[in-house]
């Protein structure tokens, strides 16, 4: 009798349509980039990170957001099904390897000095300093792409803190980073950004159209169409605006 029903359950699953049970569940990855995504007291924060949970309100999701170096969350999003990543540069180069929903915010990379006296008229004449980077970050590829190299005239590492600490004990001279999350980090240990850190080469070119969320190119089309629409659900309750509100 066991084994007739059996036989009985397996043929009605084998009837039912794979994705059902053969689709994995979201995934969603980010990285410590404050303000846009930070672990304060243990819990994850941020603008961007923000949004992003208005987003899952909306459509009643409650997915558990995982914090990971740049290099992982990046890889993750890119050879991984289901995955949702933030905030990550929209670049020419990136543009087919992801599927793009929504943009963050505007992206704004410089080199910076703590020498008010140091301008560079060129990227060019960036080769003679070493450079604080994050691994396989978007302002790390651009100088690599640029001929730049690791180990010589640049120093990756896997947060942007760490960064400005190699800056502050002179492991570096200079440190490429978007300008917003620049100026987070240094008022975060007291210290003025316009008295301290000092811009010597604008680099508008790096960050095509900014900070984005984001989703790997092996996820559902149901689940980007599922977001979207809790995207505008959001927008048009006014959820969104007053989180972009409330950050600036």
């Amino acid at each position: 009798m066991y084994s007739a029903f059996l036989r009985r359950t397996l043929f009605c699953l084998f009837l039912l349509p794979w994705p059902l049970y053969g689709s994995e569940p979201l995934r969603i990855v980010t990285e410590e980039l404050p303000p846009y995504s930070m672990t304060v007291n243990g819990k994850l924060g941020g603008m961007a990170t923000e949004l992003v949970q208005a987003v899952l309100d909306e459509i009643g999701e409650s997915t558990h957001i995982q914090v990971m170096p740049w290099a992982r969350a990046y890889d993750t999003a890119l050879n991984g099904h289901n995955v949702l990543i933030y905030s990550i540069a929209r670049t020419p180069a990136r543009e087919a390897l992801f599927t793009w929903v929504e943009p963050i915010a505007a992206g704004n990379w410089k080199l910076y000095s703590l020498n008010p006296n140091l301008r560079l008229n060129s990227l060019d004449e960036a080769r003679h300093y070493q450079i604080a980077t994050v691994k396989d970050d978007v302002a790390e590829q651009f100088l690599l792409d640029h001929g730049f190299e690791i180990g010589k005239n640049l120093q990756s590492s896997n947060r942007y803190d760490l960064n400005y600490e190699k800056l502050l004990m002179g492991r570096v001279d200079l440190w490429i980073v978007n300008e917003t999350n620049a100026n987070y980090i240094v008022r975060q240990v007291g210290q003025n950004p316009a008295q301290t850190l000092y811009p010597v080469l604008d680099l508008d070119n790096l960050g095509g159209s900014g900070l984005n969320m984001a989703f790997s190119r092996n996820t559902s089309a149901e689940t980007i169409s599922r977001f979207r629409q809790g995207l505008e659900k959001a927008r048009a309750n006014g959820k969104l605006q007053a989180i972009y509100a409330k950050w600036q």
